[in-house]
């Protein structure tokens, strides 16, 4: 007899496949619920194709809409809604912080391992029920100071009763927190979803602040907490700060000019004005998605620029989307070192292994690869609308971009999309929400080959 095949663990239970089970799980059960009349603030059935957007936009945290949350939903279509942005969030971060634990686990450095342990806060897997709890009431007392601080502020330019006025508190601190996008207070009718909120420097120094919380990671609030100073951050932290920082000056620097260049209604604004708005759209708009001001209308320099900087989003194992800030600073540190013709990738007087930087390009490459052929599609799909001039290409290709980083910061055209264009954006939201997180995890090396090939040089340049 021979001898026995070697038993392999199956391919459709491994953490990427149990990861996008669970959230195809949450969009299913809540597309169900929103479809229903009782989530419909008419008491209509909702149309299927829509109900499948809002579960999968609020499941992602993205915030596209493809119908007014304030309008259309009643309260329990909003309360469905505020479940699944919870959950999709909150969830994530968990499920992001547990594969990172994963993935430092292949480390097989004594000092890789002491990071790792210092940094989450945890003695790798055998704490992951610690970590849990100690990420989900972190949060949920964020949650609550954050609605807290908006309560007063809401109630006193809504003139909502006491109860009304929570409800709408809690909802944006938890999509606040979450980068979700989504607001169910009173609409203006324009397409500016937050335009009640112009010149409520409280309430969007609020929503600024548990944005930023939100989009840098568990890790990086721990490691915060623990070191204190910046020198004795670790190098992925100190990555993650320098990165976000050096983009929200970008996006704040683009939006104040651009303010200034603009001719329109806003010219008016005092300089305070236009700071206060092109600080808050440059953090909202890269990972959240809230807007103040009507995209729609904004210089295509502006939108091209916000484009990328929701491209980037947040940092890893946060609640934000996108390719992530450590992604681009580990390609900014790889440009960099071989610049200066270093034989390997350093970054503040640390070496990054090339597997990471491997990983890195290709992540990039591959979320470049699906907006190069998602774009393409979607013109035709939407050419009636292209053609008419009822939708442009660059309005089409920010939004799809936003749908792909899960941001929400939209032009206006979701809802003016055709069915397959609605489905595709669906299918952008899902799988920039896990993609990212499944290739890191893919690409961890799972065992060290004994072999390397003959090298030979290729040109370039």
């Amino acid at each position: 007899m021979g001898e026995p095949a070697e038993r392999r663990p199956r391919q459709l239970f491994t953490p990427q496949f149990i990861l996008l089970y669970g959230f195809i799980g949450l969009i299913a059960v809540g597309s169900v619920l929103l479809y229903l009349p009782i989530s419909d603030a008419a008491g209509r059935d909702t149309s299927p194709v829509v109900a499948l957007f809002t579960a999968t936009s609020a499941v992602t945290v993205t915030g596209h809409t493809a119908v007014s949350t304030a309008q259309h939903w009643s309260y329990f279509g909003q309360a469905v809604i505020f479940v699944l942005m919870l959950v999709g969030g909150l969830g994530f971060m968990a499920a992001a912080t547990f594969v990172l634990l994963l993935i430092g686990q292949k480390a097989t450095s004594i000092s890789h391992q002491l990071v790792l342990r210092e940094t989450i806060g945890g003695d790798q897997l055998g704490d992951l029920r610690k970590i849990a709890v100690r990420i989900v009431t972190v949060v949920f007392i964020i949650y609550v100071l954050g609605a807290v601080i908006l309560f007063p502020s809401i109630q006193e330019i809504t003139g909502f009763g006491m109860m009304e006025s929570m409800w709408q508190s809690l909802f944006l601190s938890v999509s606040s927190f979450n980068n979700a996008g989504f607001s169910i207070l009173p609409e203006i009718s324009d397409a500016r979803s937050l335009a009640i909120l112009d010149n409520q420097w409280v309430i969007q120094s609020a929503m600024a602040v548990l944005i930023i919380v939100g989009c840098i990671g568990w890790t990086v609030l721990v490691d915060i907490n623990q070191r204190k100073r910046f020198s004795r951050l670790s190098l992925d932290t100190k990555l993650v700060l320098i990165g976000s920082v050096a983009l929200w000056v970008l996006g704040f620097g683009v939006y104040l000019l651009a303010s200034f260049l603009s001719v329109g209604n806003e010219n008016d604004l005092s300089l305070l004005s236009r700071s206060g708005e092109a600080m808050f759209h440059s953090i909202s708009g890269r990972t959240a998605g809230f807007i103040i001001a009507d995209f729609g209308a904004a210089e295509d320099f502006t939108k091209l620029v916000f484009t990328f900087l929701m491209l980037i989003g947040g940092g890893s194992g946060s609640v934000a989307g996108g390719i992530k800030v450590n992604t681009l600073m580990v390609v900014v540190a790889a440009v960099v070192s071989s610049i200066r013709a270093r034989p390997q990738t350093e970054a503040f007087g640390r070496e990054i292994p090339q597997t990471q930087v491997f990983r890195a390009l290709a992540i990039g490459a591959l979320a470049l690869a699906f907006i190069m052929i998602t774009v393409p599609v979607l013109t035709i799909t939407e050419a009636a609308s292209l053609r008419s001039g009822e939708m442009h290409f660059l309005d089409l290709f920010f939004d799809t971009v936003s749908a792909f980083a899960t941001n929400g910061s939209s032009t206006g055209i979701v809802p003016q999309l055709g069915t397959s264009g609605q489905l595709i954006f669906i299918g952008a939201m899902l799988l920039g929400r896990i993609g990212p997180l499944t290739l890191a995890l893919a690409l961890a090396p799972q065992e060290k080959f004994l072999y390397r090939f003959a090298q030979e040089r290729v040109r370039i340049g």
